[in-house]
C-alpha cells in the first residue's frame, strides 16, 4: 500500500517529542505538508529539524501553543485556519492516588487531554465537511477500557475521547471526512523511558528490558509483551489519515499489542 497524502495538510498536537513527533514524520514521508506543536517555541523549531532530517524536503512548519487553554487553541487556529488532517495528540499522563488527585488536577488532565481536541475539532472539522474530505484521529489509550488503578483520572479522559471520537463520526457521515480513535498499550515514548530509568538502574538492565520487565508485571495480558516503539504507533495513525482509510471511521484502533484482553475492537 502506498499512501500520498500529497497537498494534504496535516496539524499533529504535542509534536515535539514521542508518538506526537514520529506521526509528523510519518505523515511527511506520505506527503503532507505537517505542522507540529508544543508549549515550548525551542522544542517546536527541535522538531521541525527532526522532521526534516527524517524527511529532507518535506513540508513541515510549527507552531508554539500551550493547547490547555481556549486562548492556546485559538493562537493555533489562528496561525492554521485550515486543515485536512486533524491528530490530536497532546496529553499528560502519570500515576497518583486516586485520594490524593484534588480538584485542580482533575481540571488539568481534562482540559488538556480532552478539551484541545474538542476545541480543534470544532474549528476544523465544518471546513472538512464542506470540501468533503477530512481526517480526524484522537489518541486515546487501552488505559480507556483497562482503567488504571493508579491513574484513574487519566483512564477517564482517554474514555471520553472514544465517546467523543464516535460521536463526531456520526455527526460527519456521509461527508468524507472520517473520525477515529487510536488506541496505544504501552509505548516507549520519552516520558516512558524516563518513567522506566530507576527500574533499569535499579536491577541493572536496559532501559528495553525494563520495559520488557515492566509489560509483564504491570500488562501481564500483552501479547506484545513489550512496549510498542513510537512509530509502530504512528503507523496506524498515519493510515487513520490516509484515503486507503476511507472506510474506516467512528473506529476505535488497537496499536496495544493484545493488552485489552478481547477479541472484539
Amino acid at each position: 500500500m502506498h499512501i500520498d497524502l500529497s497537498g494534504k495538510t496535516a496539524i499533529v498536537t504535542g509534536s515535539t517529542g514521542g508518538i506526537g513527533l514520529a506521526a509528523a514524520k510519518g505523515l511527511a514521508d506520505a506527503g503532507a505538508r505537517v505542522v507540529v506543536n508544543g508549549r515550548d517555541a525551542d522544542r517546536v523549531e527541535t522538531a521541525i529539524r527532526a522532521v526534516l532530517d527524517s524527511v529532507p524536503r518535506s513540508d513541515v512548519s510549527g507552531v508554539s501553543a500551550d493547547l490547555y487553554s481556549g486562548e492556546g487553541c485559538g493562537r493555533l487556529i489562528e496561525a492554521v485556519p485550515e486543515a485536512d488532517i486533524l491528530v490530536n495528540n497532546v496529553g499528560i499522563f502519570g500515576p497518583k492516588p486516586f485520594f490524593d488527585i484534588d480538584d485542580a488536577t482533575w481540571e488539568k488532565f481534562f482540559q488538556l487531554n480532552v478539551m484541545s481536541g474538542v476545541r480543534l475539532s470544532r474549528a476544523y472539522l465544518p471546513r472538512m465537511m464542506e470540501r468533503g474530505w477530512g481526517r480526524i484521529v484522537f489518541l486515546s489509550s487501552e488505559s480507556a477500557l483497562n482503567i488504571p488503578a493508579d491513574m484513574i483520572h487519566y483512564g477517564f479522559t482517554k474514555t471520553a475521547l472514544l465517546s467523543i471520537s464516535r460521536g463526531l463520526a456520526k455527526l460527519a457521515s456521509g461527508t468524507g471526512v472520517t473520525v477515529n480513535a487510536v488506541l496505544p498499550g504501552p509505548t516507549m515514548s520519552e516520558g516512558v523511558q524516563d518513567m522506566l530509568k530507576e527500574m533499569a538502574e535499579k536491577e541493572g538492565v536496559s532501559i528495553e528490558k525494563a520495559g520488557e520487565m515492566f509489560v509483564k508485571s504491570e500488562r501481564p495480558s500483552s501479547i506484545l509483551g513489550r512496549p510498542a516503539t513510537v512509530e509502530e504507533v504512528a503507523n496506524m495513525i498515519v493510515y487513520a489519515c490516509s484515503k486507503e482509510a476511507s472506510a474506516t471511521s467512528g473506529g476505535a484502533l488497537r496499536v496495544d499489542g493484545g493488552v485489552v484482553d478481547s477479541i472484539v475492537p
